[in-house]
């Protein structure tokens, strides 16, 4: 594997063009700022990705399954998850060069980095990250609709619809893979950041007192996933995330990051989110959504964990993790060490040769 330098990311952008695994949307009328298209080998690629999570989140256990929901929705399911108040990221503009960022990823909250002058932020405005638009033909407010920005609300208002019919109790699990949508302020990285992104998210649902296990479980398991794929171990790691960096729902929350080219990144966020989001859909809804277990007659709001992971920004990890260089014959070539289960070619039939050098 190449070393984490400054070069390897420019050699990965450049081999997925020239190879076919991502080119820029809307190449030949200039691209368009953060929409990117698969190419044939990336395809297979990123297909790879979410089959094998697929695999061992779905296929291989007895008490997940799955569902695709769909990527518009009304307002009514944003306004109970909080997204149309809370989705937003602090906007900044420089005065003196126009550039606009986030605020909370600056390194320096007075200084521009793309001028480098200090003191001409504007100030700082909440910037909502939903991209709106209207169903039907008439553009007005009762019309309005939501592209959604994550998978995970879907399965919440789906729970009793699938608990009712995959009779299954808790703790079981609803998976989904899925585009999400994020009108992101500064995009960037390649695909690592992008507006039109893929997730492969699963909600847990378990009774309340067992949420702190399975929480424990979740993070062991996610972490295997990625190395028993052949991430290395010096690129990956399981960070926890620090009191103030909660959101008010979670109880806990730990980030599988891997280390890019600019610094260690997430790939995936496995949260406890307690039982907010069902109690903020039956609060909206006027549905209860809860278990009744008839055994003991009980009946809860199960707490759920949540591993949510961006399958665009994990097949580029993996891209990233197995390029190589190695010399043959005075010449350098590349090399992708993938594991075969992520690799787009299996096999490779080439036609006969007497050249020495393809030999």
């Amino acid at each position: 594997m190449v070393s984490n330098d400054d070069t390897l990311f420019d050699k990965v952008v450049n081999l997925s063009k020239r190879r076919g695994f991502v080119f820029q949307s809307a190449d030949i009328y200039g691209g368009f700022r953060s929409t990117y298209d698969y190419g044939p080998i990336g395809v297979l690629l990123l297909r790879n990705v979410k089959e094998q999570w697929w695999r061992t989140m779905v296929q291989l256990r007895h008490d997940v399954v799955g569902l695709d929901a769909s990527i518009l929705s009304p307002p009514a399911v944003w306004q109970a998850s909080g997204h149309l108040a809370n989705f937003t990221d602090p906007l900044v503009d420089c005065r003196d060069c126009g550039a606009r960022h986030r605020l909370d990823k600056l390194d320096d909250p007075d200084t521009c980095p793309s001028c480098s002058k200090s003191g001409t932020f504007t100030e700082a405005r909440e910037f909502n990250l939903m991209f709106k638009t209207h169903a039907g033909p008439m553009v007005e407010s009762a019309a309005e609709v939501y592209l959604r920005p994550e998978t995970a609300q879907g399965m919440f208002v789906n729970f009793t619809n699938v608990l009712n019919t995959s009779r299954k109790k808790p703790p079981f699990g609803i998976a989904q893979i899925g585009k999400s949508f994020r009108n992101e302020i500064t995009p960037g990285n390649f695909v690592f950041r992008t507006r039109e992104f893929e997730q492969m998210e699963m909600e847990f649902f378990v009774p309340p007192d067992d949420s702190p296990e399975w929480y424990r479980h979740w993070c062991d398991a996610r972490m295997a996933w990625y190395h028993d794929l052949g991430m290395p171990t010096d690129k990956l790691r399981l960070r926890e995330h620090d009191d103030d960096e909660l959101s008010h729902y979670s109880t806990a929350t730990a980030d599988v990051e891997f280390l890019f080219p600019w610094g260690w990144d997430e790939l995936e966020g496995i949260a406890n989110r307690t039982d907010f989001d069902l109690k903020q859909h039956a609060e909206h809804s006027g549905t209860k959504l809860e278990y009744h277990d008839p055994a003991s007659g009980d009946r809860y709001v199960p707490h759920v964990i949540e591993p949510a992971a961006g399958a665009t920004r994990t097949a580029m990890a993996f891209l990233m993790a197995a390029y190589d260089e190695e010399e043959v014959n005075d010449d350098v070539r590349t090399v992708l060490r993938l594991d075969s289960r992520l690799a787009p070619y299996k096999v490779a039939v080439l036609p006969l040769s007497k050249k020495p050098e393809l030999i």
